[in-house]
């Protein structure tokens, strides 16, 4: 079957084009890209531990706005921090009794845990972002709170409070009932400072503000001071809940494409409503994939061990904790290289992270000529390295093995590791030169080749050798199992390639009629005393020449 060149586009660069022509068929549309650029936007409230989860959106948000500026379209991707949101859970790792009393606060007058962060809230969404760089996102950071106070939220205020019929219609048709006294508008406290126990009764269009109380019952988790008061509703004297903040956010911020979880786009979710306030309300074409006729679809879960995970509740793995885990450049590949439409399930445990490492490696083949496959998948290959690496380098730089790393930070000491490595991978023809770039990458992944042995491996890949042979061991050999050791252990008193030793072993099984696999037994067995372990090649080639040779010809 032949097939276009656009047939062959990443589904990134068919987003970017899609987005393109909806604004084309907009005048709104063109008038937000003419004064703002094509806004890819993104939110999160900073409750705590930002969670892995949460970065699959902001993967797909940074990698769609760079597939529109490939296009040739102004694109960026801006983050909001929703600062102004309530406390209402305190994560397990403070103190509870400490924090109670901001229940209901928003989370950016809240003080920080940690002394040198503005806030609450600045603290834990600075802990993410922090890590951007190392994931190669490029992100205009910004506080949704403060976008209250400077007033970029006063028209859509005043446009929600004009039309609140409209709203509680949309509620109506949507969930089948309405709030009777309770306006879209939260203010704060003028009393106490909590937002999260108000409720705005009255709209006074004239006056422009809007009557409300402080109420003790509201809610659960906080309880208000029982003041009653009216405030004007703009510059950051209050919020609007939710999902109506959502729709406002859109022609505020200047939104041409946003996505979120699939649980927002489930029918009557989030992404329902807020679609429906922006179409009717606000007049405002909704951001991709979501058009006044269709919601559209949101992204799967990125689940850690088949669990979804909470922010403020501390379940699960956060974004910054699982960035020690695995490199955050391969972390960046999964979420680039499985479509929003695919749950990822990643655990640390075992051996993903070494058939991420392989993935990863195979897929830059691809992308520098190494590897053949065929025309649809080379492109979709190149398009995903393209979306990963932060820096596309002029050649496949050499990467180790991960599973051979993981030998080599077991058999060798801490003191000089890397330039034992880098000697050894030299001397062994793995690599005949090493470039400052190439170290970084070795570095790089011994460190994380280090973490996943202690943590994470499974038990036959851990070694620990021998310090010399029991009698045992050496009973259970047979006689053309120790004439075979003996072979290899005198070819390998000179240095030898991969190649050269796999070579020899066939020689020797073929000349002594013993299949490779009782070598493998009896080599294994008298390194580290089982009769299984790591492929033994790498494992021979990652210990000390003369220990190696001086074993097989046991010598105890």
């Amino acid at each position: 079957m032949n097939m276009t060149k656009k047939e062959f586009l990443y589904w990134t660069d068919k987003v970017a084009q899609e987005v393109q022509e909806r604004v084309k068929k907009s005048k709104v549309l063109q008038k937000v890209v003419k004064e703002k650029g094509y806004i890819v936007y993104d939110e999160k409230t900073p409750s705590g531990k930002i969670h892995i989860g949460s970065a699959r959106g902001w993967i797909i948000h940074d990698i769609l706005a760079k597939s529109m500026r490939v296009a040739g379209l102004k694109a960026q991707f801006v983050l909001s921090s929703d600062d102004i949101d309530p406390m209402d859970e305190v994560p397990p790792e403070l103190d509870r009794k400490k924090y109670e009393k901001f229940f209901g606060i928003p989370l950016r007058n809240i003080p920080s845990p940690v002394e040198g962060y503005d806030s609450y809230a600045d603290y834990f969404f600075t802990q993410s972002t922090d890590k951007f760089e190392e994931f190669g996102i490029e992100a205009k950071l910004e506080s949704t709170g403060e976008r209250y106070i400077k007033g970029d939220f006063n028209p859509a205020i005043k446009t929600i409070l004009d039309n609140v019929n409209k709203i509680q219609k949309i509620y109506k048709e949507t969930y089948g009932k309405v709030t009777s006294e309770k306006l879209p508008f939260n203010p704060i406290c003028e009393k106490c400072g909590k937002i999260g126990t108000t409720v705005a009764t009255e709209w006074d269009a004239g006056r422009e503000v809007v009557k409300y109380t402080c109420k003790p019952d509201l809610v659960k988790w906080a309880v208000g001071c029982g003041h009653q008061g009216e405030i004007s509703p703009y510059n950051g004297s209050g919020k609007l809940p939710w999902k109506v903040e959502w729709a406002a956010k859109w022609p505020t911020v200047g939104v041409v494409a946003e996505t979120a979880g699939k649980d927002h786009f489930t029918k009557g979710g989030s992404r329902t409503v807020a679609v429906a306030i922006a179409c009717k309300v606000l007049k405002y074409p909704p951001p991709w994939p979501s058009t006044c006729e269709e919601i559209g679809p949101g992204y799967e879960f990125f689940l850690v061990g088949g669990k979804k995970m909470s922010t403020s509740k501390g379940l699960g793995v956060s974004f910054v904790e699982v960035a020690e885990m695995v490199p955050p450049e391969l972390l960046r590949f999964l979420m680039v290289k499985t479509r929003p439409e695919t749950t990822i399930d990643f655990t640390p445990e075992g051996n993903r992270i070494p058939f991420l490492y392989n993935d990863f490696n195979e897929t830059e083949k691809v992308y520098f000529g190494l590897k053949k496959v065929d025309e649809k998948d080379t492109h979709n290959a190149k398009r995903v390295y393209e979306l990963t690496v932060k820096e596309i380098p002029n050649q496949k730089p050499y990467r180790i093995p991960f599973d051979f790393a993981a030998l080599l930070v077991q058999s060798l000491p801490k003191e000089n590791r890397i330039e034992r490595i880098i000697d050894m991978l030299k001397r062994i023809g793995h690599v005949k030169t090493f470039s400052d770039y190439e170290r970084k990458i070795l570095e790089n992944t011994v460190n994380y080749a280090d973490i996943w042995i202690e943590r994470f491996a499974p038990a036959n890949v851990k070694v620990r050798i021998l310090d010399s042979i029991p009698s045992t061991i050496e009973s259970r050999l047979t006689e053309n199992q120790k004439m075979a050791l003996k072979e290899l252990g005198r070819f390998l008193e000179d240095g030898r390639t991969d190649k050269e030793i796999w070579d020899k072993i066939k020689n020797i099984s073929e000349n002594l009629s013993i299949r490779n696999e009782e070598i493998f037994e009896a080599a294994y067995l008298v390194l580290i005393g089982k009769n299984f372990g790591p492929r033994l090649v790498p494992f021979v080639q990652s210990l000390e020449r003369n220990f190696v040779s001086d074993r097989f010809k046991l010598e105890r």
